[in-house]
């Protein structure tokens, strides 16, 4: 869950960047209410249902590797400057963070809305309890402690999605 507990700041702070803030609000979809995170991971789940009928299923798992670097990559300076501007450690409409976690989720899983569902729902629970050492994570500096602890939720929710489809209790 996102906090604004002040950061520490210099005492004045300029807006972040126009790139900072549209990579970090994922095109301001973190600019909606009530639980941007939510509306986060949904839009990312809906982008990569729409991106994965465009893409060969055996091409799908490098296609959606690449997009989780630029994703982490773009999104943790922006997370950190948007946190920075904001003088909050990790602003609630900073939503690249669950981008990068639910897209996490579903590498290697085939897309339907039963492994779409399961995804989300796996995710947001990881994201939203947050075990060891994810909470850990979010002790990081600015946007790397942002970022990294939707990462390692993801990486949670990506081996029991494996599992759940492994021993057959998830259908594709």
């Amino acid at each position: 869950m996102k906090t604004e507990s002040p950061a520490k700041q210099s005492s004045a702070t300029a807006p972040a960047p126009l790139w900072a803030s549209v990579v970090a609000t994922f095109f301001g979809i973190g600019n909606l209410k009530p639980g941007p995170g939510t509306w986060g991971s949904l839009a990312a789940s809906f982008i990569w249902f729409a991106l994965s009928r465009e893409i060969s299923p055996r091409l799908q798992p490098e296609v959606l590797a690449g997009l989780i670097v630029i994703v982490i990559a773009l999104g943790i300076p922006a997370a950190t400057a948007v946190a920075r501007s904001s003088g909050t450690k990790d602003p609630q409409n900073v939503v690249i963070d669950e981008v990068a976690g639910q897209w996490i989720t579903f590498l290697f899983a085939p897309v339907s809305w039963k492994t779409l569902l399961a995804g989300f729902i796996l995710f947001r629970g990881f994201d939203i309890l947050k075990p060891p050492p994810v909470r850990q994570l979010e002790r990081l500096p600015e946007g790397t402690g942002i970022v990294v602890d939707d990462v390692a939720a993801g990486l949670y929710a990506l081996l029991v999605m494996q599992l759940l489809l492994h021993f057959g209790l998830l259908s594709p």
